[in-house]
């Protein structure tokens, strides 16, 4: 099992702190915010971790390098200054992901999400595309994302409970396979099309989880890790 942790995000909302430190690096109680993603993936059993980064991604490699500080092994794929959204940035490292499943961590979450669940893909991914980890709506976005069926299975609209994507998936290569390398393109058109086709799982993760997306939610973070609740 592989995993991609997206970093190549501006941080435009954490400025002047992402304006010489991108925001994956910004450090959260003992660790740097992505470091927190590597031992977790590491303690579940996944070493091999593919990076994408674009805004100041040299020092990403340069803080990281090999991973061999943390047990893992770390290959990058950079996009350059602007980035290409997550979907393309995945179809664009889809060549060091290989073909079977893997699991995709947005870089800029604090969660204690069960990565050693991703070993079990053929399982919560079925006859599926991909599987996602979803969460409670935050106060910053009540409307949330998609809803989760009894049966499992996500879609855009119907019943169930509306919940927020959590940045946390794990998908086929399949679900890419149409999106262009080195080209921008957003995931959410990928996953809505194959909820049409009932091809999109989720589970319900009532854990821990925090999109550090502003700079008062980094401070929440750093408390969180100060309490050792991850």
């Amino acid at each position: 099992m592989k995993a991609m942790i997206l970093a190549a995000g501006r941080g435009e909302r954490m400025r002047p702190l992402t304006d010489t430190t991108p925001k994956p690096l910004l450090q959260v109680g003992r660790e740097p915010l992505i470091g927190w993603h590597l031992r977790r993936l590491k303690a579940a059993g996944i070493e091999e971790i593919v990076i994408n980064h674009a805004w100041l991604g040299r020092q990403i490699e340069e803080r990281l390098g090999s991973g061999a500080d943390y047990g893992v092994s770390i290959a990058y794929s950079p996009e350059g200054g602007q980035g290409l959204e997550t979907a393309g940035g995945i179809a664009t490292a889809l060549p060091l992901l290989g073909n079977e499943p893997f699991l995709v961590v947005n870089g800029d979450v604090f969660t204690d999400i069960d990565f050693a669940a991703a070993h079990q893909a053929e399982t919560l991914l079925s006859d599926g595309l991909a599987h996602l980890w979803l969460t409670a709506n935050p106060p910053h976005h009540p409307e949330g994302d998609f809803v989760l069926r009894q049966d499992g299975r996500v879609h855009s609209e119907g019943e169930g409970v509306r919940l927020t994507f959590s940045g946390c998936g794990l998908y086929r290569p399949e679900l890419f396979a149409a999106t262009p390398p080195h080209q921008a393109a957003k995931l959410a058109p990928l996953l809505r099309l194959a909820m049409t086709q009932n091809r999109v799982g989720g589970t319900h993760h009532t854990g821990l989880w925090l999109d550090v997306g502003t700079q008062e939610r980094l401070e929440e973070a750093r408390r969180l890790a100060a309490d050792c609740q991850i």
